[in-house]
């Protein structure tokens, strides 16, 4: 709940630069997200797409400081952010998905977004049919 956050902002600050006419990497990457998540499950490729904008944003207004400044929030989010996933991989004692397959660095952040609507109640239709799947 900490460190994928943590790791999607990094990379948003990180790919904030350079901008042509305020496109950054950043948003193309935010873009190809987004069609992702949304071919996935509409409501929730709307939800993933308005925090990934969020993160673009955030990158955007980072990348806006001095290249110091911007370097020193896009690195350090990062390694911060690594650091608290191999910490939690190693207490759970399970290795991390993407190790296995690649494709669970996007499915990361959409898997911790579901987790936290599930503690709040959210999408019971989704959870239940997950968890009958696993069963």
């Amino acid at each position: 709940f900490v460190g994928i956050p943590l790791i999607v902002i990094a990379v948003a600050v990180l790919l904030s630069r350079p901008q042509w006419a305020g496109i950054s990497p950043a948003v193309l990457v935010m873009i190809a997200s987004a069609v992702f998540y949304l071919r996935l499950e509409l409501r929730l490729g709307l939800l993933m797409t308005v925090l990934l904008g969020l993160a673009v944003w955030l990158g955007h207004t980072l990348a806006a400081l001095s290249t110091g400044a911007w370097l020193s929030w896009g690195v350090g989010l990062f390694v911060v952010g690594w650091v608290i996933q191999f910490v939690g991989h190693y207490y759970e004692g399970r290795k991390p998905a993407f190790i296995d397959d690649v494709t669970g660095l996007i499915v990361g952040p959409l898997f911790v977004v579901v987790e936290l609507g599930f503690l709040l109640g959210w999408r019971q239709d989704l959870q239940r049919e997950i968890d009958a799947r696993i069963v």
